[in-house]
């Protein structure tokens, strides 16, 4: 039995050893939590504390359910069976389905799924007689869903939980929803953890039986925990006659969910629920350097609400490389310096699989997805699509086809309907009928139904309005009354597609709108809409030969968990992180959690951590002067190496135009604007480059100069051919 134990260090044998009574393992990053919750899950039954159907166990996914289970079954030295082990979910899944004739239903019942949900709250709003259009169902969908999270049942929401949709009908409309639920003898994944929280709340013999049957509580990730999620938990660890037996292990200082509903509160006030807990602070972290744990200590204690811990290397000496801090021009340098440093490591035989690079929000991907195929590394984007492969973007440049190619059938199938215009399988089966009896394109085939009437109504309105503004915007291209990036914005706007993802109140619509924004800029960079296409389909044929060695490209809440031996951080801008949107929505609290943020970005990183920042981005067709993140002055000059235009950028700062309130009492610096025409110059080349360099150009790759005439190149690109460029659009290599 004491081999287990041997393998822990004193605070992780502390922690599995101390079984009576309440106890918060603050568990900071890399310091073995997951060791030792499942080290002390053995424990207990070991020991002969209890059997494993006695011990309740909570995951947050599958995955960290499976693995406990492996690991636990590993101490024993065999499979643990009768397991109470598993997700939120699943475990109220199990619960209720012991109960479920409490409720009105059966145990067979159905747990719906996103689509049928929807489908079911449309009817229930058509019985209120609800205009759809002006009050989308996935709107009162999230709010109901944001009820359920609170542990809140139609009865219960007072005035200021209450939304003002539908006109004050939101909680009638939220109460039939559950009563046609019950009528269908079926649960949406939210019912899981409400209808088990009101069962033990109301019905005390059922609450004590549960008190019985578990001597034990463990979860996993408190930090994540919503409302319903602790209230669930603190009803079944608080009793009268026996200690609250209930070890919770996580980390206050990456609770980065609350968008999803986590309150970091709960881990807050864990010593108040539970009173006479104790609480043990595992800090030796067995994965970074004493650079990256001191920086990464030093940004987070700038946050109020936390418990405090401090990490410190377990098996690591003080040797290790500072913090990298790059201030480049602008956000196409920024792709360039992380592109090269990445070569630099390739070189040196780093494997790309250990290379990360983790962005705040999904539109930043782009640049450096374009970066890593010009320069043929392969990457990976996990936890997502590729940008080009995005729904939005997708659906974007179907539009942008029509208007170069009006003869493409896949795109104008893809969009005729997107938004809704009454297109319906049956008009787009007539459609494409007209289309092959004449063999002409499904665009031209429209126009002649209209024209013959053989479309009608609000079909025909539609389908006019979208096929004239086809015409008008290729017009526009053709005489140069518009340039292509302006015909991109009139074409989304005019279509209605950029105000469906306006009037969309999904979390993923906010995300969606940037992404758009990016696909503008992206336009912005080439002299044509037809080049930019062609470009678009040279990128989406990324390498996949190359196994699972990949760069891994993510967002920095896809992050957490996950460990590289070098992460690139890029991005470090006021309004950009910390999130401009977050704070406005948020105030202080936001920048607390955006903070925590950075932490789990930079504890991300084992050998090394490279943070960038630019001092200019384009915003649609505007460029726009950033400021360096307040995160970059919080963290202790001392573990820091200032690289690129650092003295510009603290130049920057200081004559930045005076700082401006929110409504949160917080403030930030005000951006410049400059005009697209005024495109900020870049510092003037030190030095002429000579007929024989080496360059690489941010759009053809790489070449060799032929000629060099006042500024102008003639260069001999390796994919490109020979192309004519002004010399400040090239990096000598």
């Amino acid at each position: 039995m004491s081999d287990y134990l041997d393998r822990l260090n004193p605070e992780q044998r502390d922690a599995v050893q101390s079984l009576d009574g309440p106890l918060l393992v603050l568990a900071g990053a890399g310091t073995g939590k997951t060791r030792v919750l499942t080290t002390r899950f053995a424990h207990i039954l070991l020991s002969g504390r209890a059997s494993p159907h006695q011990v309740l166990a909570v995951t947050f996914t599958n995955k960290a359910a499976r693995e406990m289970r492996e690991r636990v079954g590993a101490i024993l030295g065999h499979p643990a069976e009768g397991l109470w082990l598993g997700t939120f979910h699943a475990l109220c899944a199990r619960m209720l389905r012991r109960h479920a004739s409490e409720l009105g239903l059966t145990s067979s019942f159905t747990i719906l799924d996103t689509d049928d949900q929807l489908r079911l709250l449309k009817q229930v709003m058509e019985a209120h007689r609800i205009d759809a259009k002006r009050w989308p169902a996935p709107g009162l969908m999230g709010a109901i869903q944001r009820w359920k999270d609170r542990g809140l049942t139609p009865d219960r929401i007072t005035p200021a939980e209450d939304t003002e949709f539908g006109g004050g009908a939101a909680r009638a409309i939220y109460a039939d929803y559950q009563a046609r639920l019950i009528t269908l003898n079926a649960c949406d994944f939210g019912d899981l953890l409400l209808h088990v929280t009101e069962l033990l709340r109301t019905r005390p013999e059922i609450l004590d039986g549960y008190h019985r049957l578990f001597r034990y509580i463990l979860v996993d990730e408190y930090q994540d925990t919503n409302v319903v999620q602790y209230l669930w938990l603190r009803l079944l660890a608080q009793r009268a006659d026996a200690p609250a037996n209930i070890c919770c292990v996580g980390d206050d200082d990456q609770s980065i969910y609350s968008w999803r509903g986590a309150e970091v509160e709960n881990i807050l006030r864990f010593e108040a629920d539970f009173p006479g807990a104790k609480v043990v602070r595992l800090e030796r972290n067995y994965r970074s350097t004493a650079p990256i744990l001191a920086a990464a200590a030093g940004l987070i204690a700038h946050n109020d609400a936390r418990l405090g811990k401090t990490l410190r290397p377990g098996r690591n000496d003080a040797s290790g490389e500072k913090l990298t801090v790059a201030a480049l021009w602008d956000s196409d340098e920024e792709a360039r310096f992380v592109g090269e440093r990445i070569e630099n490591l390739r070189r040196d035989d780093h494997r790309l699989s250990e290379i990360a690079i983790l962005v705040r929000a999904g539109f930043q991907t782009r640049a450096f997805e374009e970066r890593l195929i010009t320069l043929n590394i392969p990457y990976r984007v996990i936890g997502g699509l590729r940008f080009y492969e995005r729904a939005e973007i997708r659906d974007a440049l179907a539009y942008l086809r029509c208007v170069v190619q009006p003869a493409d059938d896949l795109a104008f199938e893809r969009i005729v309907n997107v938004p809704r215009r009454g297109v319906g399988d049956a008009a787009l089966a007539s459609l494409h009928a007209h289309a092959r009896a004449r063999s002409i394109p499904l665009i031209s085939a429209a126009a002649e139904m209209i024209d013959s009437g053989g479309v009608k109504g609000r079909v025909r309105d539609n389908l006019r309005a979208l096929i004239t503004l086809f015409a008008e915007c290729r017009d526009d291209l053709d005489r140069g009354v518009l340039g292509h990036v302006a015909v991109v914005e009139r074409l989304l706007d005019e279509s209605g597609y950029t105000a469906m993802w306006k009037a969309d109140k999904s979390p993923d619509a906010p995300g969606r709108l940037d992404n758009l924004s990016e696909l503008t800029r992206a336009i912005a960079e080439f002299e044509t809409l037809a080049g930019f296409l062609e470009h678009v389909s040279l990128v989406m044929d990324n390498d996949e030969s190359a196994g699972d060695d990949k760069v891994n490209l993510m967002t920095l809440h896809g992050a957490k968990g996950l460990e590289f031996d070098s992460v690139f951080l890029p991005g470090w801008e006021e309004g950009l992180f910390p999130s401009q949107r977050s704070l406005d929505e948020g105030g202080n609290k936001a920048l607390e959690e955006e903070r925590r943020l950075a932490y789990v970005g930079i504890t991300r990183a084992r050998r090394r951590a490279i943070l960038s920042h630019a001092a200019n981005r384009r915003i649609y067709a505007n460029w726009q002067s950033s400021i360096p993140s307040r995160f970059l002055e919080e963290i202790p000059s001392e573990h820091v190496e200032q690289t690129g235009s650092a003295a510009f950028a603290r130049e920057q700062v200081r004559n930045a135009p005076p700082v401006f309130g929110s409504p949160f009492g917080l403030t930030a610096r005000r951006p410049k604007t400059i005009e697209a025409w005024e495109q900020p110059a870049r510092p003037a080349r030190s030095s002429a480059i000579a007929v024989g360099a080496r360059v690489f150009h941010q759009k053809f790759g790489y070449g060799t100069v032929t000629s060099a005439e006042d500024g102008r190149l003639d260069v001999t690109f390796e994919k490109a051919g020979s192309k004519r460029v002004m010399d400040n659009y090239v990096e000598m290599v």
